[in-house]
């Protein structure tokens, strides 16, 4: 983590799941002047510095819609990682206006006070639901996408960079689906739900993410998009792999629900490539040295691909994700 040296970094939404792990692992792993935590939460806020207590942490309650306080956190700092969204999809489908003032406007808001600050880096952490989107969720993330790769022509040939990382599923972040059915085990439920028979997810570790989004940040050019190659599991042989007992009840898929998710459309392949752990998107407004080979003519890289986990896996992911409490 050489290239954090005596920097400033500040963490968009930074109280949550990822934020907490990725603080962990900066103070354990990098040199940083400062890291900032930039959240509405105030509680939150309270519980991460009495965990970490460490005197290079800063807290700035503010809210990503309000531009002059981004603005005035963002104060000498060198890199921002933007994970700040409302992610949960029935809430967004109930709250349309409320989802687009945060992931929209909350997007505009970061690109524009990054430029006037003159941030060197920025790095958007999007969702596989921003690609081929039929729910608002994942439709306000891919308009957050578009506005970050183009913020690099807002801010010209030598200002902010900004780039977007985007990835499915985080085991034992907070409302995810493996936390979810152990709680659901742990009550002594006498069913365990499930939307549709032939779900399919991608998983990755928040240890993994949080690897992915800094290596991200420290290579990007400006406008890429980042997906890294993932396994995928059927939710039907999850729940199985958890519990093999209690029965399982078909509730139908919530509205803005898909079956599969999709990490790159086939629309999207013209401008990617890949490498052995990622796939990256181009931008088609700037000649920028590609990396990796051209990906092959109609390639989607779906949660369906048969890159599937086995039990053995499953279990071990579960487990390093240290919420294998009741198994």
């Amino acid at each position: 983590m050489n290239f954090l040296s005596n920097k400033i970094i500040l963490i968009t939404g930074g109280s949550g799941s990822f934020g907490n792990a990725l603080v962990k692992y900066l103070l354990k792993n990098s040199n940083l002047k400062k890291i900032i935590i930039f959240s509405r939460d105030e509680n939150k806020q309270f519980e991460m510095q009495n965990k970490f207590r460490n005197k290079n942490l800063r807290f700035f309650l503010g809210d990503v819609r309000d531009e002059d306080r981004v603005f005035t956190a963002l104060k000498d700092v060198d890199y921002v990682i933007h994970a700040a969204a409302q992610k949960h999809v029935p809430a967004a489908e109930y709250n349309p206006f409320e989802c687009i003032k945060t992931n929209i406007y909350g997007a505009q808001t970061v690109i524009s006070a990054s430029i006037k600050q003159k941030v060197k880096k920025v790095i958007a952490i999007s969702t596989d639901k921003a690609c081929n989107p039929i729910n608002l969720y994942g439709a306000t993330k891919l308009c957050a996408e578009k506005l970050f790769v183009n913020g690099n022509q807002l801010s010209g040939a030598n200002g902010t960079r900004f780039g977007v990382v985007r990835y499915g599923n985080v085991i034992a972040s907070r409302g995810s689906l493996i936390p979810f059915f152990l709680d659901l085990i742990k009550k002594k439920e006498d069913s365990l739900p499930l939307t549709h028979k032939l779900m399919t997810r991608f998983f990755i570790t928040i240890e993994d993410s949080v690897k992915f989004v800094l290596d991200s940040l420290r290579n990007i050019k400006g406008g890429e998009i980042i997906i890294p190659k993932m396994n995928s599991i059927y939710i039907l042989d999850l729940i199985r792999f958890i519990n093999s007992t209690l029965p399982i009840k078909i509730i139908g898929l919530r509205p803005g629900e898909k079956i599969n998710e999709i990490l790159m459309s086939k629309d999207e392949n013209s401008l990617a490539y890949e490498t052995k752990k990622y796939f990256l998107i181009y931008p088609n407004f700037k000649k920028i040295k590609k990396v990796g080979k051209k990906v092959i003519n109609n390639f989607e890289y779906s949660s369906n691909s048969k890159m599937y986990l086995n039990k053995f896996k499953v279990i071990n992911l579960i487990k390093k994700s240290k919420v294998l409490e009741i198994l």
